[in-house]
């Protein structure tokens, strides 16, 4: 019989977790097709995900008064961060879109030098460096003047990884807080920013009333897969040092570059290569970063 020793599992935990970001693109193109808009599609895999979680957590006592302003934001943040990344792959070049996602230590830096008052020294401003490079390499097209995202979708990619960053730096003050609770508080944040444009125009019902059995149980495979990933992360996070953790989680951008391959027919320039390889490299030095803060 096949087993997965103790010190494996947190690894293991990670690649799976990395897997199902990288492929969960392709769902959520499926219930397109179906007939639901991106934010409608998020809006019902977040009930399930939600759901799910609160069957599977069941709080015994209240969190601490003073972290509900805090949780809520972050609930808003990581809310935006998940349907800003939906949109993004619905319409988006796949790899492209996890590429401007992948900006996410730039805005890291940032945000806790300007909100925890944070000094990243020489670490941070390599990766600084590095992202802005691989950026503006592969962003960067003949008669454009300036290596800006070229569509919404490509924008809403680069918006999801800034709204990830901010989520992040704020979650560094609620250590108190646990991680499922967390959980519930992000997707209770995704219904929030998603409800308005997912009911706008009052087509949601219709939509709903038309969606067949196996649409209905896309989006519950779906709701469910955000949940593992959800876990297996934090789990994976939790128990393995953070400059290994980056790597492992880069396996997301090696699923998502096989599959939107195989699936979609994508295929990256040289360019787009080279400037994801440097975002990459970015990737890697905040995990040598943390890792340096650790042992601070």
């Amino acid at each position: 019989m096949f087993t997965v020793s103790r010190p494996s599992l947190a690894p293991l935990a990670l690649v799976v977790a990395a897997t199902i970001w990288g492929v969960v693109w392709y769902p959520y193109r499926l219930l397109e097709a179906a007939g639901l808009s991106g934010s409608l599609a998020t809006l019902l895999t977040y009930l399930v995900a939600l759901a799910a979680m609160l069957a599977i957590y069941r709080p015994k006592r209240p969190w601490p008064t003073d972290s509900r302003g805090l949780l809520l934001a972050v609930a808003l943040t990581a809310g935006w961060t998940n349907l800003a990344y939906v949109l993004a792959v619905i319409d988006g070049e796949i790899v492209r879109v996890l590429l401007l996602f992948y900006l996410a230590p730039l805005w890291t830096v940032l945000f806790a030098r300007l909100i925890l008052g944070e000094r990243s020294g020489i670490w941070g401003a390599a990766i600084i460096a590095l992202a802005l490079a691989g950026a503006c390499v592969m962003l960067n097209s003949p008669g454009q003047p300036l290596p800006l995202p070229a569509n919404a979708a490509e924008w809403l990619g680069l918006s999801a990884g800034v709204g990830f960053a901010l989520s992040n730096v704020l979650s560094r003050r609620l250590k108190r807080v646990s991680t499922p609770r967390r959980s519930v508080w992000i997707f209770s944040g995704v219904l929030l920013i998603t409800f308005l444009p997912a009911m706008g125009g009052g087509t949601a019902p219709t939509v709903l009333a038309g969606l067949g059995a196996a649409d209905y149980g896309l989006a519950v495979l779906t709701g469910l897969l955000l949940v593992v990933a959800t876990l297996t992360a934090q789990y994976g996070l939790a128990h393995t040092p953070a400059n290994r953790a980056i790597v492992i989680l880069l396996t997301e951008l090696v699923a998502a570059a096989f599959f939107s391959w195989y699936w979609a027919g994508e295929a990256m320039t040289a360019r787009e290569w080279l400037g994801g390889g440097l975002i990459v490299a970015a990737s890697l030095l905040s995990g040598k970063m943390e890792q340096g803060e650790d042992h601070a």
